[in-house]
């Protein structure tokens, strides 16, 4: 059984690490949620999935992320989080982390500019926490919204994967396909590379 992460300690901190769009206005509002009908980039929820970061390019994302939701941390305050998150025992990351491996990043980090923020991927679909639903009431809200469209793209797969994993079920094409209304053949077309590999690794760590 892998590590569950340590995220009291990112609590007592008082660190933000989940945040919802603050400038893009969603064109729908429900009771469970809000829907973004040319999707958002602006919405962050670190640590959502039961996913661990595997890579160094994960690590180096989650770390300009909480730098960027976080500007009130000064250097120090933020090596004394980072190095939280580095430490195997603690849940967040598969690997070690060397000390040479460590000051690279941070320094990397350091040198980001926190007037743009980090790159994230496209949401059109964002539920409430608290919303209460079944997964596959969610799917099939999310399949509603994506089928007015009649077309299933890659980051609309992608918020069906986070919601499959959030339910700790193994993510299927044929589950997408059956919730998207669609073929078998649709998902495989429009799953990248990534997204074929995020599934992978969502699977693996359930």
């Amino acid at each position: 059984m892998s590590q569950d992460r340590n995220l009291k300690f990112l609590n007592n901190n008082r660190i933000v690490y989940r945040r919802d769009p603050i400038t893009d206005k969603p064109d729908e509002v429900h009771d469970w949620g809000v829907v973004y009908h040319n999707g958002t980039h602006e919405c962050y929820e670190l640590f959502r999935t039961r996913a661990k970061i595997t890579t160094y390019k994960s690590l180096k994302w989650h770390l300009l992320v909480l730098w960027y939701l976080n500007p009130q941390l000064d250097q120090d305050k933020f090596e004394y989080i980072a190095r939280h998150l580095v430490n195997k025992a603690n849940g967040f990351v598969t690997f070690n982390v060397s000390e040479q491996l460590f000051k690279n990043i941070i320094y990397d980090v350091s040198m980001y500019d926190l007037e743009y923020p980090p790159k994230n991927k496209l949401r059109k679909v964002i539920f409430n926490d608290t919303c209460g639903l079944e997964v596959s009431e969610k799917l099939s809200i999310v399949g509603s919204i994506i089928g007015r469209s009649k077309a299933v793209a890659a980051d609309d797969i992608y918020d069906a994967m986070l919601t499959l994993n959030e339910a700790k079920q193994t993510i299927t094409v044929k589950k997408l396909a059956g919730y998207f209304d669609c073929s078998t053949r649709t998902i495989y077309r429009n799953m990248t590379q990534e997204l074929k590999k995020e599934k992978e690794l969502l699977n693996s760590q359930l």
